[in-house]
């Protein structure tokens, strides 16, 4: 049996209506007079509950907000058979005039919740005090001859819709875990997989809505990220693991020089690499993330 992860900071569930979507937020700390929240927002196929590790690791007590975006963790799915990336940038701006209408907010966004912050920042400069982009890179640039082949593979996939499959107890979802990040502590491993997943009459089914595994039928399109890049007004801290995920994943459809042009666009950066960290670097190194942004906000 694992050692029971040391929580130190417990975080407190709310609910809030979004767009007409009931969304899942996890709060830590109490407001500040003059010190806007830190914003948290995850990856693809992970919940907010994912940052416990790197708001554990804080020096100071401050107010963090995490979102579970729609159809992850405990929000609501959408009940439609598809999800479209503007949808994430709407639902981040109806949370922040929820929670901060009246001053900006730091933000942090890891991988896919990365990208979201990217655009967003550049769409609504005004609402960004300091950001945040933990590994997310964008993806390769697709061309428009490519609109038909996606196109047939949704229209494919609607036919037979992609599902999850039941673990049998929460161990084998966090074994699952660890195998797809063997950096990951198996406390940490045992206590995530608790909001990874939650029991049914099958067994334990991932918080996630299947839809998501669907292809994206809206090619990405890096003139357009780089338009809403390029305006971003706050400053920004990129952090990689030193494991470069980049490569690993996209090869030469993607080369680290393409990345690199792109992150040029942006006006005001600062960068870090955590060693020994891979893609789920707030799960590898929380400490050290933790020291990075805390002097980043500060």
């Amino acid at each position: 049996m694992p050692h029971v992860y040391p929580l130190r900071r417990p975080h407190r569930s709310e609910f809030l209506t979004l767009r007409g979507l009931r969304h899942h937020l996890l709060r830590w700390g109490q407001p500040v007079p003059g010190r806007p929240p830190l914003v948290m927002v995850h990856g693809w196929m992970d919940v907010g509950a994912s940052f416990q590790f790197v708001v554990d690791a804080f020096a100071e007590d401050r107010e963090v907000i995490a979102l579970d975006w729609r159809g992850f963790g405990l929000s609501a799915t959408t009940g439609a058979d598809c999800y479209w990336f503007p949808d994430y940038l709407g639902d981040l701006d109806a949370l922040l005039n929820a929670i901060s209408p009246g001053a900006p907010v730091d933000l942090v966004g890891h991988s896919m919740g990365g990208n979201v912050a990217m655009s967003y920042a550049g769409v609504r400069p005004q609402r960004m005090r300091r950001l945040i982009n933990l590994e997310g890179f964008g993806m390769p640039d697709v061309a428009p001859a490519a609109a038909p082949e996606r196109l047939a593979r949704w229209l494919d996939e609607l036919k037979d819709p992609p599902s999850l499959r039941p673990y049998a107890t929460l161990a084998d979802v966090a074994e699952r875990l660890r195998k797809n990040n063997p950096r990951l502590a198996a406390d940490k491993a045992a206590w995530l997989a608790g909001h990874w997943a939650r029991e049914t009459p099958e067994g334990f089914l991932l918080n996630a809505d299947p839809a998501h595994k669907l292809a994206n039928p809206v090619l990405y399109r890096k003139a357009e990220v780089l338009a809403c890049w390029q305006r971003i007004a706050a400053p920004v801290l990129w952090v990689e693991g030193s494991d470069d995920q980049l490569t690993r994943f996209w090869g030469t459809r993607f080369p680290r020089e393409e990345f690199e042009a792109r992150l040029a666009v942006v006006p005001d950066v600062q960068r870090v690499v955590l060693q020994d960290a891979g893609h789920m670097l707030h799960h590898d190194q929380p400490a050290a993330l933790a020291e990075h942004l805390e002097r980043f906000l500060s």
